[in-house]
């Protein structure tokens, strides 16, 4: 395994951490009577693998259902200072129940402290407001820190780019956890931002949200070569010395396999990405012509500002995607969270587009007059039934 220095923490931090939102058996709380042997039996090979592979940063959230009682009875077999271990909590409006959340992650992790702790969901102005109000969660964080509960704060995010540069830019935080990947690079400012502060960067979920790139259609597969989807993805994301950390969602030990096969390439990733890279933008272009290829961004309105809440940006994207790559499994269960999504996944479908005047909201775009169609023409390509998210399920 190779290691980078996450920032200002000064943590010698893996190229890549074992996720645990995935190995857990539920995504609600339960007794540690009721979960299966063979589930533990899973994590726990899951985590002793990851170890001996050099992944010793182990990511997990209150959010995370069973995960953290699960993993409470494996990491403290392992010596405490060769482990980097993160948890994250949801901001609430009352502080005290945010301390109570963690409390409760920490005697489940059956843990003294843990190294990172992660504001979880700075994605709106409201969980922006929970978390930097005075006596609100991150001035609670700060005395958890305080009393050595916690060595390092941070936060996650899904939210707009906006969003997250401004929470970078209070200068409160020794890392960040987002989305950036080969499909999804709006967040290159806020990590550029991060920089700035020397702040630790946490890739959230390149694989799977960067396309479910653990099963690819033939036609992504062909465009990567010679390498696969998932390693050309990671080289892309770690070609970045700005990153730090790809998260792998490991459902179990083999998960690993594929991620560790890019560590081959990286003294030469620039020019192992190139001919990839060039074949990827001449297909887009290819499918959906250069003038809306480089264009199509352009005077989008946000969900927010959208009769009907229509979240345009995310479906002409998924559209894109569909098109170019194939990434038609992916865009349909990206495509119908939407509706369902919360802050985390926000703004409406395009199954009422029609519906509605979107001319005014569009006034910026030089397509306006084609979007309603194209949206409409989405619908049909990728809708069906609604998708919850996996904490939800």
């Amino acid at each position: 395994m190779d290691y980078r220095r996450f920032g200002r923490t000064e943590l010698k931090m893996p190229l890549f951490s074992c996720g645990g939102m995935r190995y857990q058996h539920q995504w609600q709380d339960l007794p540690w009577g009721k979960i299966p042997r063979e589930s533990q039996h899973n994590l726990e090979a899951t985590i002793r693998q990851a170890l001996e592979l050099g992944i010793n940063h182990i990511e997990t959230a209150r959010g995370y259902g069973t995960s953290e009682m699960q993993l409470g009875r494996i990491l403290p077999q392992f010596p405490r200072e060769e482990l980097i271990v993160q948890t994250k909590v949801v901001p609430k409006p009352d502080a005290q129940e945010f301390r109570r959340m963690f409390e409760q992650s920490l005697a489940f992790l059956q843990l003294d402290y843990v190294d990172l702790l992660g504001i979880h969901g700075i994605n709106t102005p409201e969980t922006a407001e929970n978390t930097f109000k005075p006596n609100g969660c991150l001035a609670e964080a700060r005395k958890l820190q305080a009393e050595g509960k916690v060595r390092y704060i941070g936060f996650s995010t899904h939210g707009p780019t906006n969003i997250i540069i401004q929470a970078i830019n209070t200068g409160e935080f020794d890392y960040v956890n987002l989305h950036w990947y080969y499909i999804f690079q709006n967040n290159w400012p806020a990590i550029e931002a991060a920089t700035r502060q020397d702040m630790g960067v946490f890739i959230i979920s390149p694989s799977d949200k960067g396309g479910r790139l653990y099963e690819p259609p033939q036609k992504l597969v062909e465009l990567c070569q010679p390498l696969s989807p998932m390693v050309f993805n990671d080289l892309f994301c770690l070609s970045h010395p700005q990153i730090h950390t790809l998260s792998v969602g490991a459902t179990r030990p083999s998960d690993f396999d594929e991620h560790l096969k890019t560590l081959d390439h990286l003294e030469r990733a620039k020019e192992v990405l190139s001919p990839i890279l060039d074949r990827l933008e001449a297909r887009a272009v290819e499918v959906l012509g250069a003038d809306w290829y480089y264009s199509w961004q352009k005077g989008l309105p946000s969900w927010d500002k959208t009769p009907g809440e229509i979240n345009i940006p995310a479906i002409l994207w998924l559209r894109n995607l569909a098109l170019a790559y194939d990434l038609v499994e992916y865009g349909k269960m990206r495509y119908n969270l939407l509706g369902n999504g919360s802050h985390w996944f926000p703004g409406n479908k395009a199954d009422r587009v029609l519906d509605y005047d979107l001319k005014a909201c569009l006034s910026h775009s030089p397509h306006q007059e084609k979007i309603p169609f194209l949206l409409a023409q989405t619908d049909r390509l990728l809708g069906g039934q609604a998708v919850q998210r996996l904490s939800q399920s």
